[in-house]
């Protein structure tokens, strides 16, 4: 209806799946690296979990046309079957030759013969197969159960048959139930793909509307990137029918844009007797003085595990959330460059053992020279100018944040911790108890549960945010590191954070990737820590020297 009016080619928010409006960010990079890698892994399961509508089916259109030649695919839309059916849709979707009907009734044990029998000629021909099961949450436990009997066929280097589970948070749930720990063991790779970040969301909806046509003077200003983030939480499909309908308000009310009032009003509409969208998780992204620039996970560095990880006991609770960053403290420098160049790798008949939460932080607090309290690290670290923060996501989260943490690595249903001390574009290092090992990115990724925590230089008595009215030390440094970077006259101390200073500060999030809410959290203090000077330990140490501080608003 509003195509002409906008001068649009076609609607450019259809929920069909179109692949000429595939919009790949970040995350949905890493989940297809998840899938490319258990191609490739020796069989098993691999798991992609994600929201609805947060592109699941989008990452596994983009797998199913980069699969080798060599892979023969079976896909599964409509797991909601019983044992029986499930392996004779198998069959046919592998093209196995099955007895004649008029023979009889075919058992289990029939159908397994014959898939068998497929798996072991098609091996000997040189092909992998896989099994993909998309709305794998409605799997249910004797199906489930059947899967695993059938990645029981195997040579000695490796099984036969790869499996990959797509489905809704509840699978994970599903998974880690105690009559399927045998299955949740043969889960090589894992990913929960999340909402778009409020960066991507804007570039999402500028994608789709130039894919339409749209060129100069787009219908939906960039400006409303945030408000739509809010609306709809970062998940693409929610995305899609909140701006159809806005463009629809727009062309009915005659305005040449999309308006907050009418976004507002679409989504009164659209999400109608829904409960709030729930915002999507805080990932401020931080650009590191370049040396973060352009680096990604290529499929190729995902290579196998290359260690080993022993089971330890389930994770305590999560560490509090962080209060923010400070002045500056007594410099570790030289301490933090000798942990992230040292590599020495345990022998491959040594696996590197993980830590519990409480090892983990005090081992990471060595880095910042300080010894954090037995007990509740967290809680006293901020006696030493130390504060926690704890945050999830994905290796793309950890190399934008540029900073030592600690990570929870999975083991089947089982998690421990190891501090990650340093990292480049291609490996990691994990360190446990002082001994160290460097694994490829997507070893990481593979075990990494998207959970980590980080520490960062603060002065006692800050707050956890700095908020407009607000005065004291904190405002006072806050305002003295923004005049630094932006090459002007810090204002007198004890001021309040007025006006000005906001708009100084949010010029500097928007810089950063920030959220540009001028309030000063966690993510904002680190930045301003980095840039500043503040003397921090950083994961890429060997080129964070070289990188040049940039000021708010301009290119680096």
């Amino acid at each position: 209806m509003y195509n002409n009016y906008f001068n649009l080619k076609q609607a450019p928010f259809s929920i069909a799946p179109d692949p000429r409006y595939l919009f790949m960010s970040e995350r949905h990079r890493e989940a297809l690296a998840h899938l490319l890698y258990g191609i490739g892994s020796g069989g098993g399961f691999v798991l992609l979990t994600g929201e609805i509508g947060a592109g699941k089916t989008t990452v596994c259109r983009c797998f199913i046309e980069q699969v080798p030649q060599n892979c023969r695919l079976a896909y599964i839309f409509n797991p909601k079957l019983t044992v029986e059916e499930l392996l004779l849709t198998i069959c046919d979707e592998f093209r196995i030759a099955l007895p004649p009907a008029s023979s009889g009734a075919m058992g289990v044990k029939a159908y397994v013969d014959a898939i068998n029998a497929y798996l072991l000629a098609s091996h000997a021909q040189g092909n992998n197969n896989v099994l993909v099961i998309d709305e794998a949450q409605n799997l249910s436990a004797q199906v489930l159960e059947q899967l695993r009997l059938l990645t029981n066929l195997e040579t000695s280097e490796r099984k036969l048959l790869q499996i990959i589970l797509i489905g809704q948070p509840e699978l994970r749930t599903i998974l880690a139930r105690p009559e399927l720990e045998q299955l949740a063991q043969r889960v090589i790779a894992r990913y929960h793909l999340g909402p778009l970040s409020e960066a991507e969301t804007g570039a999402y909806v500028a994608h789709r509307l130039s894919v339409a046509g749209t060129h100069a003077g787009s219908p939906i200003p960039l400006a409303l990137a945030p408000l739509i983030h809010r609306l709809t939480g970062g998940v693409p499909r929610r995305i899609n029918l909140l701006c159809d309908r806005a463009l629809l308000g727009a062309y009915v009310e005659n305005s040449a844009q999309v308006t907050p009032k009418i976004l507002r009003r679409a989504a009164q509409e659209v999400f109608a007797g829904e409960p709030a969208a729930a915002r999507a998780p805080l990932r401020w992204p931080l650009v590191a003085g370049g040396v973060l620039a352009g680096a990604a996970i290529s499929a190729a560095a995902w290579q196998a595990v290359p260690h080993a990880v022993a089971p330890v006991p389930a994770r305590a609770q999560a560490v509090a959330a962080a209060a923010p960053a400070g002045q500056p403290v007594k410099p570790v420098a030289a301490a933090a460059a000798t942990t992230a160049s040292a590599v020495a790798a345990p022998a491959p008949h040594q696996p590197l053992a993980l830590a519990t939460q409480e090892e983990a932080l005090r081992e990471l607090g060595a880095l910042w020279g300080q010894q954090l309290p037995a007990g509740e690290p967290c809680q006293g670290a901020p006696k030493l100018g130390l504060r926690c923060y704890t945050g999830r996501g994905a290796v793309y989260e950890l190399r934008l944040l540029d900073r030592p943490a600690i990570v929870a690595l999975h083991d089947g249903q089982n998690l421990g911790y190891a501090v990650l001390s340093a990292m480049d574009a291609d490996s990691a290092t994990l360190s446990v108890n002082g001994r160290r090992e460097k694994v490829s990115l997507g070893a990481l990724a593979t075990r990494f549960d998207g959970e980590f925590t980080t520490l960062w230089k603060a002065a006692r008595g800050f707050r956890d945010e700095v908020k407009p009215g607000d005065s004291g030390p904190d405002v006072d440094w806050i305002a003295g590191r923004l005049a630094q970077l932006d090459e002007s006259t810090a204002p007198p101390p004890a001021q309040p954070f007025d006006a000005s200073t906001r708009r100084l500060l949010r010029s500097f999030q928007a810089a950063q990737n920030l959220k540009a809410d001028g309030v000063a959290g966690p993510r904002t203090y680190m930045r301003l820590n980095q840039l500043s000077g503040v003397d921090e330990p950083r994961l890429f140490a060997a080129t964070a020297a070289t990188a040049t501080p940039a000021a708010p608003g301009k290119p680096k």
